[in-house]
């Protein structure tokens, strides 16, 4: 039991490959598409409620 318990401890050969290359897909691959995407939608939300209300500040003479 010892033993099973000390060899998952330790990463085989291409653990740390694939740990690394699933690291660099999600930092420079999914995640800055999210971010543009979140950015994106609220930019989108904010046109549409200014479409809708008019923009901000005191109302028009």
């Amino acid at each position: 039991m010892a033993e099973q318990s000390a060899q998952s401890s330790v990463a085989g050969p291409g653990r740390r490959r694939r740990e690394l290359m699933t690291f660099f897909v999600l930092a420079f691959g999914i995640w800055p598409v999210v971010a543009i995407g979140v950015v994106g939608g609220y930019g989108f939300l904010v046109w549409m409620f200014q479409i809708l209300y008019g923009p901000p500040g005191p109302p028009g003479h």
